[in-house]
């Protein structure tokens, strides 16, 4: 065992670097697994961090394109610039561009994406751009978006800089719109919008259905009675590896594998998972283990059980043995034996002393005894004699229950002894009705301890639980 120990070791210090960096691709996998999962909600702030690569994933992947009405729009206000402002805009296409602007408000192109909040936002803007730079009175402000947007692409309103605004301000708005192509099916269309992680993922999935084929026939191999199957059933947690379909399940994997190639200590957050989870848990089970089991006990008084058990002399014929050897009778031979032949010498003058002290006790009580003590030579006497007393006394004592336990009539006459004061119990009672007496009351007091340990566990404040459970855990290791 110690041989094949040392040898795990070295194999696993030289295959670590393996270890490490399949957990890192497994990693790698999963940060895109997560950014695919998070394109669609968060494409609006990846088009701020770096639009390229963020509109070039969007058209490879996912199907995305932009939104014709938009995109329309936007090249026209493109025209604007071409134009030039300073030598004027043309009439034409300031014309249009307040119909195509009617017309977005109108027919909301960014529903279909639901980002119907991002039209919302460029009314918003323009209409609080018109009355800022129009500074009119509060009461005959812009209100109308769409008369906002005349205003604005009107002759004598645009200028160099608002037009610098509206590239600024609004543009990025109109350019996070899109249209996502749907799914093709063998009839039509199947609604599901359009998805091509696998081009990333089937390379990873191959790689990590290799390993798992490898993986397994090393450890068939390795270990004795243990098939392909066994061997993938031991490796069942880099099952998410090999899925196309529910890739968060990944989590698992890439966790376990950061954590067995060391790749990241995790043991700490693990231990303390543990720790809390157990922590919160702990008051509610053991509130079910002790509540359960005074439910079980007043099931015993309530159907007779308990009754049964004590006064029904035959019960004892119903008991299974499995080896036919009364367990507790031999250990109660086993204790006796030992405290006479081992514990009771040992202790032997601790006993003499109390004896001793007991008989001076006794004795000083009596009124001729602590007279003749004032006699010279009467007092060191009386000492021998308490010293004798306590000696015959022990050694009498220790030899009858060694006689006792030796002799078999004696052993007899005990069993015997013990045997009618039980039928003698039972009769007793049975007697004016007390043992119903007797489980009534029980009944009740069990039932008061179930209300008054609930109520003091609904006042316990698990925090201080969990905190008390860190502190201990803190101690046990300093200790180490």
């Amino acid at each position: 065992m110690l041989r094949r120990t040392t040898q795990s070791r070295p194999r696993q210090r030289r295959f670590l670097w393996f270890e490490r960096i399949m957990a890192a691709i497994a990693l790698i996998n999963f940060v895109l697994v997560l950014f695919d999962y998070s394109y669609i909600p968060l494409r609006d702030y990846y088009l701020q961090l770096a639009p390229g690569p963020t509109k070039a994933y969007g058209e490879a992947i996912k199907g995305i394109e932009p939104d014709r009405t938009t995109d329309r729009y936007l090249r026209t206000v493109e025209q604007v610039a071409q134009s030039g402002l300073a030598n004027g805009v043309d009439s034409y296409v300031l014309t249009s561009l307040r119909q195509q602007s009617r017309a977005i408000i109108d027919e909301n192109p960014f529903e279909v994406a639901n980002k119907t909040g991002t039209l919302e936002r460029i009314k918003r803007r323009m209409v609080d751009r018109i009355n800022l730079e129009l500074d009119l009175p509060e009461d005959q402000q812009v209100e109308s978006s769409k008369e906002a947007f005349d205003i604005f692409w009107s002759q004598e309103f645009l200028t160099t800089e608002r037009y610098n605004f509206f590239y600024r301000e609004i543009k990025p708005l109109f350019e996070t719109n899109y249209y996502r192509n749907i799914t093709a099916a063998w009839f039509g269309t199947s609604g599901i919008p359009v998805n091509r992680f696998i081009i990333i993922d089937i390379g990873f999935i191959l790689l990590f259905a290799a390993e798992f084929l490898l993986r397994s026939a090393i450890l068939s191999r390795r270990h004795a009675n243990t098939n392909w199957l066994d061997a993938m059933l031991w490796r069942w947690y880099d099952i998410p590896l090999l899925l196309p379909f529910w890739q968060w399940l990944r989590a698992i994997p890439v966790v376990i594998r950061i954590n067995q190639s060391k790749l990241i200590d995790l043991e700490p957050i693990r231990n303390r998972l543990t720790r809390g989870i157990l922590a919160s848990v702990a008051v509610e089970l053991t509130e079910v283990v002790i509540l359960r089991v005074i439910d079980q006990v007043q099931n015993m008084l309530q159907t007779g059980d308990m009754r049964r058990t004590i006064l029904d002399t035959t019960a004892g014929d119903r008991y299974i043995d499995l080896n036919g050897v009364d367990e507790l009778q031999l250990i109660s031979q086993r204790v006796t034996a030992t405290v006479l032949h081992d514990v009771l010498p040992k202790i032997r003058p601790d006993i003499e002393l109390l004896i001793q002290h007991t008989v001076r006790s006794a004795l000083s009580q009596n009124f001729v005894y602590a007279q003749i003590q004032n006699i010279p030579g009467v007092a060191d006497a009386s000492t021998r004699l308490s010293q004798e007393i306590a000696t015959q006394l022990y050694d009498a004592l220790r030899q009858g229950v060694i006689n006792v336990v030796n002799d078999e009539q004696g052993a007899a006459l005990t069993r015997s002894l013990i045997a009618k004061v039980g039928s003698t119990f039972r009769e007793e009672i049975q007697q004016d009705q007390e043992i119903e007496e007797i489980e009534a009351l029980l009944g009740v007091w069990l039932e008061e301890i179930k209300i008054n340990y609930v109520q003091r566990l609904a006042e316990e404040d698990i925090e201080s639980l969990q905190e008390q459970t860190q502190k201990i855990y803190a101690i046990t290791r300093k200790s180490f």
